[in-house]
């Protein structure tokens, strides 16, 4: 694969698409929701043509290459032994989050989340009926951690579950091993479950990182762990719905699979093929693609840091800036970016109005363009 690769312009208009839908008929650049405007990779798109072609499209079971690939995949990438009944396939990631709020405790128990976070974090404990507790999260040298002493602060005896990001959405951080041991010693102290948001473990951008799920630290840790995870953020094939929970625990995963019965159904047929070719043949493509969003995060880092009233820090993985606009003294930030054509994710939805969120998921092209209408709007409202 080459850049070139990644530079094509693909029209995703008139495609159902929800990110190109909400700026229907305008001239606005979407570069809000969280799926990225690059073609899926060859393999995958060679996979799905064959499975097609087949032309019978009935109930189906975890093919079982699907699950010795992520298998070998977790040993490999992390040195983390799974079992094939540890894995729970899903629809979607979200619906894990929703799962793991309503499998544990009552009406009276707490959920705790850190802020600023992807939105269904704040919105799984509520739809779930448990009570929702953010824990406020600190910046240390330009990256966004979870606050343990805040975290101590947070707990009381209600507390059962806390809901997870690494890497953190938005923001990008790739926690370090003494961060997440030093996380995982509170969560055995104060008997809590974690579930953890891994969905972005394969889009490390910054050299010299790496990814460590939570529970491959070590047993005690692995016994109070839901990890969620996909194929869909590294290789943009979310709309395909394949998802899966890693549950170590066997009284947490019964629990888990008793509330989705009947509720969450299971994986389609083509999310599977797409997830099997993508273990299976998508790696060099991701190195590719990896390549690219570097190139893209480094341009972007650049001009937004360059323009009046925005600050970006360094962004260590996704490929979501998470923006400071909060010396712009911008209104209503939404609406201005919107009005110099470029639609955003509002900071508010995440628990920081003083931030936007932005996908450089996208061609160098759309990027430059998008930066371009932000800074000419930026200095007609803010002269440097």
């Amino acid at each position: 694969m080459h850049a070139t690769d990644f530079d094509r312009l693909i029209d995703r208009r008139n495609t159902g698409s929800e990110k190109w839908e909400r700026y229907r008929d305008t001239a606005i650049l979407p570069m809000w929701v969280a799926d990225t405007d690059f073609m899926a990779p060859p393999a995958v798109l060679d996979a799905l043509r064959q499975r097609i072609d087949h032309g019978v499209f009935g109930y189906t079971h975890t093919p079982s290459e699907l699950i010795d690939l992520v298998q070998a995949r977790l040993a490999r990438l992390y040195q983390w032994p799974v079992q094939a009944e540890e894995l729970v396939w899903l629809p979607g990631l979200v619906s894990g989050l929703n799962l793991a709020c309503r499998s544990l405790g009552d009406t009276q128990s707490e959920v705790l989340s850190p802020c600023p976070i992807y939105p269904p974090f704040m919105t799984a404990p509520r739809l779930s009926d448990r009570q929702l507790v953010k824990v406020p999260m600190q910046r240390q040298q330009g990256r966004l951690t979870l606050d343990l002493e805040a975290l101590d602060a947070a707990i009381t005896p209600h507390s059962r579950l806390l809901l997870f990001c690494n890497p953190h959405n938005p923001g990008g951080t790739v926690y370090r091993r003494h961060e997440l041991e030093a996380l995982a010693e509170r969560i055995i102290r104060h008997d809590l479950i974690v579930c953890s948001d891994e969905i972005h473990c394969e889009l490390i951008l910054e050299p010299g990182l790496e990814h460590i799920p939570l529970a491959s630290l070590g047993e005690d840790i692995a016994q109070r762990c839901i990890t969620l995870m996909a194929p869909s953020k590294t290789f943009n094939i979310a709309g395909l719905g394949c998802s899966f929970a890693v549950i170590q625990n066997p009284e947490l995963r019964k629990a888990f699979q008793r509330v989705r019965k009947g509720i969450v159904p299971d994986v389609n047929l083509l999310g599977y093929t797409a997830a099997i070719a993508a273990f299976r043949e998508g790696e060099a493509w991701n190195q590719a693609q990896l390549e690219y969003l570097r190139a893209n995060r480094d341009y972007l880092l650049q001009e937004v840091n360059a323009m009046p009233g925005l600050s970006l820090a360094p962004i260590e993985a996704t490929y979501l800036a998470w923006i400071d606009v909060s010396a712009a003294h911008l209104e209503n930030p939404m609406h201005f970016f919107e009005q110099a054509g470029v639609g955003l994710s509002p900071g508010r939805d995440f628990g920081d109005e003083g931030f936007m969120r932005l996908n450089f998921g996208c061609p160098r092209a759309l990027l430059t363009e998008a930066c371009q209408r932000m800074r000419r709007a930026l200095l007609t409202h803010l002269p440097a």
